[in-house]
């Protein structure tokens, strides 16, 4: 980053709901209360899956790392907004900023390959069952996860070393809640052209890929089911792959819409509405969606709940 860049601004101004000061005290407890959910759901299934044996498994394994995941991803966006809201003046520093930015696509890009990873162990399961330890052994997912939290970091670092050497001269008023790339690119007096394609190469490489191997693995897994013969095997396979799908459902549709735009054709009212489904709404969804859904997440928290109860039920012994 050069200092050029830094002297012409040293901060961005949010403006979104600047103009509605009447929606922003119910709008802070909104995101106040989507926030502690996603930390108490997420936290909580973590602990979960480590503290009980049952969930060691390759499934609860990458399901652990999507919940740490959202924890970061809610925690790197949602407090910079709550404060926002309740302060007169809404800024965030340019260094801030970019390293928000940095965070946040990194986050996001782990995110989406955990997803597909995801698919790619119910495909394992359900259509080979019989290699399925060798092939998502301990070692094996350990790579894979490290590999998607690889992916996603340096794919961030390409968009934030291009957005960092852009000028930003004309303008510091970001229309959004946190500082995201389309609206970076609509604020900038540099030619956004190879940030763009970049942005739409990475974008396209990510999002596709692994919504390729995520709908590749359904439709196997669908013809798998279907084929079974016992009613209780389907529905089991059925109830572990639904929970996945809405997972996805929720992510991938308004991160695709969002993404699919460019800065000339960018829409900040939206963009806005979008970014609320995958930076804030998923995050506190996924937890429900796996605990909610999932007869196994359920079966530990019922044997948590026992164990802690029968600890709580001893008396100490007096000395």
């Amino acid at each position: 980053m050069s200092a050029e860049n830094s002297s012409e601004v040293s901060e961005f101004i949010f403006l979104a709901f600047a103009n509605q000061p009447e929606l922003q005290i119910p709008i802070f407890l909104l995101f106040l209360l989507i926030y502690v959910i996603s930390v108490v759901g997420n936290l909580g299934m973590i602990v979960l899956i480590v503290l009980d044996p049952h969930l060691h498994t390759p499934m609860y394994f990458f399901l652990s790392n999507l919940a740490c995941v959202d924890f970061c991803y809610s925690s790197v966006i949602t407090p910079k907004c709550l404060e926002n809201f309740m302060s007169e003046r809404k800024t965030i520093s340019f260094i801030g900023c970019i390293l928000q930015l940095y965070v946040f696509l990194a986050l996001a890009g782990t995110e989406i390959i955990l997803l597909a990873l995801m698919a790619y162990d119910r495909y394992v399961a359900i259509c080979n069952p019989l290699l399925y330890t060798s092939i998502m052994s301990p070692i094996r997912c350990i790579k894979m996860a490290v590999g998607a939290f690889v992916a996603g970091f340096l794919n961030s670092v390409t968009h934030v070393t291009l957005i960092s050497t852009l000028s930003f001269c004309q303008s510091n008023e970001i229309d959004h809640f946190f500082c995201e790339i389309f609206p970076l690119l609509k604020l900038s007096c540099s030619d956004v052209t190879v940030t763009e394609t970049v942005a739409f190469i990475c974008a396209g490489v990510i999002l596709l890929g692994s919504l390729v191997i995520i709908l590749s693995s359904y439709t196997y897994i669908l013809l798998t089911v279907l084929q079974m013969k016992s009613a209780e095997s389907r529905q089991k396979a059925f109830s572990t792959c639904i929970s996945h799908l809405l997972a996805v459902t929720v992510f991938f549709g308004p991160g695709l819409s969002a993404y699919s735009q460019s800065s000339a054709t960018y829409s900040g009212d939206r963009n806005k509405v979008l970014s609320v489904f995958y930076a804030f709404v998923t995050p506190m969804l996924n937890p429900l969606i796996y605990s909610l859904r999932n007869k196994e997440v359920k079966d530990a928290l019922k044997r948590s709940v026992k164990r802690f109860s029968k600890c709580g039920s001893q008396s100490p012994e007096v000395l």
